[in-house]
């Protein structure tokens, strides 16, 4: 049995990951939807959070090896996901490095994003541009979309046809690589 696909959509809180994810499923039904913010309602059920009773592992530690797991049973994963810090870096890139993988930019403009947050209603105002200092700094995607000037159809349809395409998947490789080069610079210069 061969390893199920992954399909990375990478971007920062309310630029569309979700709504894309479920217009994928759709194209794609033999693919299924794995969201960090569901999977963290596992771990939040698990911790007492009043209490500060937490788990002293990140989420993510957990969250790339469940998706190690489906992948390696053949099960095609989209995940909506967050590549926020360097631990979640080293996390992603050190857990899924011998998995296939499509790694896809997800981005919409800080006004847009400000928009979103307001009128969703359930985001903390101004996370999003925050996040923003860190997403998108360092990887090489294999498709990207603008959220804002793109429907959500469109992009959708792109992924499938790149998924569709002989062209060899590249970006999480290149990305890998520019993570691992990055870190070895960083030790050298400490």
């Amino acid at each position: 049995m061969g390893k199920g696909m992954i399909i990375v959509l990478n971007g920062v809180s309310s630029s569309g990951k979700s709504t894309l994810a479920k217009e994928i499923t759709k194209l794609l039904p033999d693919f299924f939807t794995f969201s960090i913010d569901d999977y963290d309602l596992v771990i939040e059920k698990m911790e007492d959070r009043d209490n500060q009773r937490l788990i002293p592992i990140e989420t993510e530690y957990f969250y790339y090896r469940n998706v190690a797991m489906f992948s390696d049973r053949g099960i095609n994963v989209i995940l909506d996901q967050i590549l926020h810090d360097p631990i979640t870096l080293q996390n992603f890139y050190e857990t899924l490095n011998s998995y296939p993988i499509l790694l896809v930019g997800v981005h919409c403009p800080v006004e847009e994003l400000e928009r979103r947050e307001q009128s969703r209603g359930d985001r903390q105002i101004g996370q999003a541009i925050s996040q923003l200092s860190f997403v998108h700094q360092q990887e090489i995607y294999d498709v990207e979309f603008n959220t804002a000037t793109q429907s959500i159809t469109e992009c959708a349809r792109e992924i499938v046809d790149r998924l569709e395409s002989d062209t060899p998947l590249l970006g999480f490789k290149k990305s890998l690589e520019e993570f691992a080069s990055s870190k070895v610079l960083s030790k050298n210069n400490n």
